[in-house]
């Protein structure tokens, strides 16, 4: 069966960080690349980072030195450090596999960048 759940979003002001959790199913999480996307209102879903099952590391150009994705194996959890957080940043932040995800998703997570 699979499980997303996202966690660690809030409101936050410009400049300031968030760290996201997304724990994964088993099955989802062993064998796949798993990333972050998000969706702004009134925009298509897009992918922002990426981190496959050994740790290489990839990110959209518009988060790229200021995001920092990472996952711990063990605890089939994957997790996205948001530094330096721009109003653009406002979104709802979802993880999945990459670059295939999987039909289901989970709730995802909250985040709003404003002063």
């Amino acid at each position: 069966q699979v499980q997303l759940v996202e966690s660690g979003g809030g409101l936050v002001q410009p400049g300031g960080s968030l760290r996201l959790s997304c724990a994964a199913s088993g099955s989802i999480f062993s064998r796949n690349t798993m990333g972050w996307y998000r969706q702004a209102p009134g925009k298509q879903r897009e992918w922002v980072a990426a981190v496959t099952s050994g740790g290489r590391t990839r990110y959209a150009d518009s988060v790229k030195g200021r995001f920092t994705i990472s996952r711990d194996n063990a605890k089939n959890t994957v997790y996205l450090q948001m530094n330096s957080l721009k109003p653009e940043d406002t979104a709802v932040y979802y993880c999945n596999a990459v670059p295939d995800p999987y039909t289901y998703w989970g709730q995802g997570t909250q985040v709003t960048v404003s002063a």
